[in-house]
């Protein structure tokens, strides 16, 4: 087995696929790039057992007879690799013994394969439904909701991104029960009604390396009952979907909310990041003052005696109101909203507050987004 490819090429190809590895594993071919040469194309691929990510990449080869596989210690060829300029490197490998020779100019490099014929196989995407979209529509989902997944190993359905698709569209939901995000697109749609979690390791990976790219892309995404399948330009990854029943998460969004909020995004997004500079660390609290044109934002630390206020016109539609909320979580979801104006919807003191963008909407409008966030209780 013997090919020559770019190192600047292989090695971007490999940093990719490296998210998916293990960082401690009890299988020493876990922690392995499986590669198999078949005419001028490479394709490498990498797994944890539950997610493998595959990319291919075009290759200079001489005849060969039949597809070849070796089996390379991942970070090894990842710490060769980082250290060559744009050359070309030459790899031989004899598929008896799973000795890996890598020269370069005047440099021979050895290191030991393993045999490929113990590496775990992939599942096999059958009975899938199928729904296409582009790449960028697929980023903005998983950024706008994998924020708000839970980090909880005692409740693994919430460390997912709930999946709902329908005929008239595809709907993403995230929570960890202190705040949610309800992303809707209606350009996405598929022939049946279905429903999953999606892991949030696998599909962060996808979303990172799809983000690095200039380019919007076409995806196709299949899904069985077990296992999700994306494929775009070079790369195709499988991942296991996460078991379970997402909680009822339209029970937890206030039907009723009398008392409408509206706010320069922009001009509150500054506000909240400096005056939760001055908040609990332990509580990151901040407290809302809301009057009919301007709301009062403050916090303090009572332990170090910090204190911070700042004052924002608005306009308010309801009864005064003080809610407290954590600073760190309305930052987050207001930083993801791309509109010039936000909308809070509140109803009580102790009741989640609803955030939407306000004042771009247009009719062609292809997705819509609901973001919740529950209060914190206020001291006296």
């Amino acid at each position: 087995m013997k090919f020559i490819v770019n190192s600047l090429q292989l090695h971007r190809q490999l940093q990719s696929l490296s998210g998916v590895l293990a960082s401690s594993n009890t299988m020493p071919i876990i922690g392995c790039f499986h590669l198999r040469l078949e005419e001028n194309t490479l394709t490498v691929k990498t797994t944890d057992l539950s997610t493998t990510l595959v990319t291919r990449l075009p290759v200079e080869t001489g005849r060969i007879e039949a597809a070849e596989e070796i089996a390379i210690p991942s970070k090894m060829l990842l710490d060769i690799l980082k250290t060559f300029d744009d050359v070309p490197l030459t790899f031989d490998i004899d598929p008896a013994t799973y000795t890996v020779e890598i020269a370069s100019g005047e440099g021979q490099y050895r290191l030991a394969g393993m045999d490929p014929a113990t590496y775990p196989t992939m599942p096999v995407a059958e009975n899938t439904g199928k729904v296409a979209m582009s790449s960028a529509a697929f980023v903005d989902a998983i950024n706008k909701t994998v924020f708000a997944t839970s980090s909880d190993e005692m409740h693994q359905q919430m460390n997912g991104i709930y999946c709902e698709m329908t005929p008239d569209g595809v709907t993403f939901v995230a929570t960890d029960a202190h705040k949610l995000v309800r992303y809707r697109r209606n350009d996405l749609t598929c022939d049946e009604s279905t429903n999953f979690i999606l892991p949030k390791k696998p599909i962060t990976i996808v979303k990172n390396i799809l983000a690095a790219r200039k380019e919007d892309l076409e995806m196709t995404v299949e899904y069985n009952n077990t296992n999700l399948f994306i494929t775009f330009d070079n790369f195709y990854i499988v991942c296991r979907l996460v078991d379970g029943r997402y909680p009822n998460y339209e029970a937890a969004i206030p039907k009723d909310n009398p008392n409408r909020l509206i706010l320069d995004r922009q001009s509150f997004l500054n506000t909240l990041r400096r005056v939760s500079i001055f908040a609990s660390e332990a509580t990151r609290q901040v407290r809302l003052s809301i009057g009919p044109e301007k709301m009062d934002i403050s916090a303090e630390d009572l332990e170090l005696s910090n204190k911070a206020h700042e004052t924002l016109p608005c306009q308010y539609e309801g009864d005064p109101m003080e809610i407290g909320f954590n600073a760190k979580f309305l930052t987050e979801m207001i930083s993801y909203l791309d509109s010039e104006q936000v909308l809070v919807e509140l109803s009580h003191p102790s009741r989640a507050g609803i955030i939407f963008p306000y004042g771009n909407e247009s009719e062609d409008k292809k997705d819509d987004i609901l973001m919740l966030v529950m209060p914190v209780m206020l001291a006296n």
